[in-house]
């Protein structure tokens, strides 16, 4: 049963739906989790007079939404209980059939969807502990809904096992067609496009190309990037925000209890509340996209973005946070999804009572090797200097497991499979340069972030490790461009840091502007 609490926030989701739909499980009498099914989805129907909910013989288990009023049935299906992290995709779902939802794409990414070519069935693999999925399932389920060419099965591989193993699932979320991979792990709307785009191709469309002038441009849409357009918003500016996704890395947070003032909350919450503060403010968001290239222009500095649009201005706060580092090693690319793995909570549970090595011994790697020894057999953690770099207390913890084994002075030299999933990895000793295999069945890579810089170097300086330079007060060494947050130097890569560095930057850009410094039309 749904608890008061969230039944009250469903009636007032629910409030503003102008269909009337029904939730309809098929589902076979003798299934583990039938009941389950049936008791969610009749909660949900109860919270709002527009939803119904119907149980049919089914020969496993599936949910699909019913539109009454067109007669249709969801382009999606869910093959799960959408409990877990899956329940507010089953929310979400039911809004988006309505026509609503903050996640409903604009007019171009719109028509990039229906511009896919081709029939085809996506199945998304998924756990319903698993944080990262979400995201990824509900890109699909809103593709399928614009383009009516594709469908889109949600697959808990927990109940359909066999099919799980059929395709030697390794992680999630894993989305195949056709039985063949084409993505694994987290990902935005406009990843997912791109990768449809460039597996099956897509037509033409129109993309406006005149020059979009605002006063500031964002790029990034994480804690710097919402703390800088905010703040340059409050100061009267015309303010635009180019990013990926509105949270950027915290999505992939789970708890985040350093907030001050904020004891508990979760990447997903603080994300929302950044888009829901942005919001508030007359700030123009425009979400999965990707900077292509910037230049000097007359009116500043001048964005292109990977979907030809155009945008100017004379203040430019880049705000683009930093991803995974790689291994860079044969066969890492090969095996990610098939052995090679960056999220521990998501895809651990895969390798209960297996091997397996993490790599890293800073706060994630050890956080990391803790949380994997409490189901794997054993976890080999392997750091590449002489010394673990994580705080004490978590390498107390570690020290306490005992089948955990540190080796450091190490480095990963090849990751090994048999060419469907991961067998082995070998390492070198960088003290004797002596190599050894290492028998195990996955590799968590744990070796921390870097910057995501690349669009900018040509006109901003950046250290070796692609960090953008900046002074005390975020600028960078080109008149104009402010960087703030983990894609610059600033010291420990923290959110609320981050927060401080994007109000910083902001401020800075409009102090530039009054004292006449920005080529201001």
């Amino acid at each position: 049963m749904l608890d008061k609490a969230i039944s009250e926030q469903l009636n007032s989701v629910f409030s503003t739906l102008e269909g009337d739909y029904t939730l309809v499980a098929e589902v076979a009498t003798s299934h583990p989790s039938r009941q389950e099914l049936i008791d969610i989805i009749s909660d949900v129907a109860a919270c709002s007079t527009h939803i119904g909910y119907e149980v049919e013989a089914g020969d496993s288990l599936k949910l699909y939404i019913r539109d009454n009023i067109r007669s249709v049935i969801s382009p999606f299906t869910f093959k799960a209980v959408p409990t877990g992290h899956e329940f507010s995709t089953l929310v979400i779902s039911i809004l988006n059939i309505d026509g609503k939802g903050k996640n409903i794409p604009d007019t171009l990414l719109q028509d990039k969807i229906k511009a896919i070519k081709g029939e085809h069935l996506i199945q998304s693999f998924i756990s319903l502990t698993c944080t990262n999925c979400p995201e990824v399932v509900q890109a699909l389920n809103l593709i399928s809904l614009i383009n009516p060419d594709i469908k889109h099965e949600i697959i808990d591989g927990a109940i359909y096992t066999a099919d799980a193993e059929r395709l030697g699932v390794q992680a999630v979320p894993s989305v195949y067609c056709n039985d063949e991979l084409i993505h694994v792990g987290k990902a935005s709307l406009g990843i997912l496009i791109e990768k449809l785009e460039s597996k099956f191709g897509a037509e033409d469309i129109a993309i406006d190309t005149s020059i979009k002038e605002y006063d500031v441009i964002v790029v990034g849409g994480g804690p710097a990037g919402a703390s800088a357009a905010i703040y340059s918003a409050r100061k009267g500016l015309n303010v635009a925000v180019i990013a990926d996704r509105v949270g950027g890395q915290v999505k992939e947070t789970v708890g985040i209890e350093n907030l001050i003032s904020n004891t508990y909350t979760t990447g997903n919450e603080l994300a929302g509340n950044l888009r829901k503060h942005m919001e508030a403010y007359p700030i123009s968001i425009f979400e999965n996209r990707k900077v292509n290239a910037i230049e000097k222009a007359t009116n500043g500095h001048l964005l292109t973005l990977q979907s030809n649009e155009r945008f100017s201005a004379p203040a430019i706060i880049i705000a683009t946070g930093a991803g995974w580092r790689r291994l860079n090693v044969t066969g890492e690319t090969e095996y990610i999804g098939r052995g090679v793995a960056f999220c521990p909570h998501c895809d651990g549970p895969f390798y209960k009572d297996k091997e397996v090595a993490v790599v890293g011994g800073g706060n994630s790697g050890i956080e990391a090797a803790i949380d994997l020894a409490g189901i794997c057999k054993k976890v080999t953690v392997i750091e590449f200097l002489d010394t673990l770099k994580a705080d004490k207390v978590l390498q107390e913890q570690a020290n306490k497991k005992s089948n955990i084994e540190i080796i450091t002075f190490h480095q990963v030299a090849e990751v090994l499979g048999n060419g469907d999933k991961v067998h082995s990895l070998k390492v070198k000793d960088r003290g004797t340069n002596e190599e050894r295999i290492i028998d195990l069945s996955a590799v968590f890579v744990q070796i921390g972030l870097t910057a995501n810089s690349a669009p900018f170097k040509e006109l901003v300086d950046t250290n070796a490790i692609g960090e953008i330079l900046i002074d005390e007060k975020c600028r960078t060494s080109a008149n104009g461009i402010y960087a703030a947050g983990d894609v610059s130097t600033v010291p420990y890569k923290q959110i609320i840091i981050a927060m401080g560095e994007g109000a910083k930057a902001a401020l800075s850009a409009f102090e530039d502007r009054i004292s006449g410094k920005l080529a201001v039309n």
